[in-house]
C-alpha cells in the first residue's frame, strides 16, 4: 500500500527518512555526507515523486523505494 508522504507529519517523515537513510548504509563518495543532507535529498526524491513510501503488510514493514522500481503485493 502507498502512504503520500504529504499524509504524514512532519516529525514522522522526517523519523523514516532518517531511519532510511541510516539503514542503507549507501556510500556516497570520497566526502562524507551528512544525515541532514542525506534526509534533504531523500524528501526531495519523495516531493518530486522518484520515490515513494510504502507498506508491507506481508512484511509489516515501511519503506522508501524508487517509484521506477516499485511492484506492488499480489
Amino acid at each position: 500500500m502507498l502512504i503520500p508522504w504529504q499524509d504524514l507529519e512532519a516529525e514522522t517523515l522526517t523519523r523514516l527518512i532518517e531511519q532510511f537513510v541510516l539503514m542503507e548504509g549507501t556510500e556516497y563518495g570520497e566526502h562524507d555526507v551528512s544525515l541532514e543532507t542525506k534526509v534533504a535529498q531523500v524528501r526531495r526524491l519523495l516531493k518530486s515523486g522518484d520515490a515513494i513510501i510504502v507498506w508491507s503488510e506481508l512484511h509489516d514493514s515501511v519503506n522508501i523505494v524508487p517509484k521506477a522500481g516499485y511492484v506492488p503485493e499480489d
